[in-house]
């Protein structure tokens, strides 16, 4: 194109005018960039805690970013920015344990399946008890599995949980209570 074309760099040059939407542009980056230094490890805890695979966990909390970042002129509350990530890290992991059920459930029948055994590191006692809680709590129904995740490992409110996984605190309430019976259920099987 012709320097004087109007389709060309020089109707894109403005003077003395940033781009059009420059500024949200900006908010936006600095909004996510501050909230992702503060929030992602946590975040990435969260994923990995529901779908036990480190790849996947990451996955799912930058997925969430990006979303946040391309919505971000929506928000209504900016202080409700973590709220909005932390639904959509659920929300992800949710998405990829429904993907991974059905090939997940074909391994579990397959003759002579065997878990994969636990390294000579893990034998140490923390360790082992620790994976075998793991075990038992992605045993649990994703319902009761979150429930427990957001309140024991977050340490959120019933009322925040009950936002982030769109029930009631009743519900909430009832949600880790079962899982925490059932919990205690699997680990005096395996103990």
């Amino acid at each position: 194109m012709e320097p004087d074309d109007p389709g060309g760099a020089a109707a894109l040059n403005w003077t003395g005018t940033a781009w059009p939407g420059t500024r949200a542009r900006d908010q936006a980056a600095a909004g996510v960039t501050a909230l992702y230094s503060e929030h992602a490890v946590s975040l990435i805890r969260l994923a990995y805690l529901m779908l036990g695979d480190r790849a996947a966990a990451e996955d799912a909390v930058q997925d969430a970013f990006c979303g946040l970042y391309r919505h971000w002129d929506r928000l209504t509350d900016p202080n409700r920015a973590l709220g909005y990530v932390r639904t959509a890290v659920l929300n992800a992991s949710r998405s990829a344990l429904r993907r991974q059920a059905p090939s997940r459930r074909l391994m579990e029948y397959q003759a002579g399946y065997q878990p994969p055994a636990v390294s000579a590191e893990a034998a140490v006692l923390g360790r082992e008890e620790r994976a075998e809680v793991m075990r038992a709590v992605r045993q649990l129904p994703d319902r009761q599995r979150e429930a427990l995740v957001l309140r024991f490992y977050l340490d959120l409110p019933e009322r925040e949980i009950a936002q982030i996984m769109g029930l009631r605190p009743g519900s909430v309430r009832s949600a880790t209570h079962r899982a925490l019976r059932a919990l205690g259920q699997l680990l005096g099987e395996t103990s």
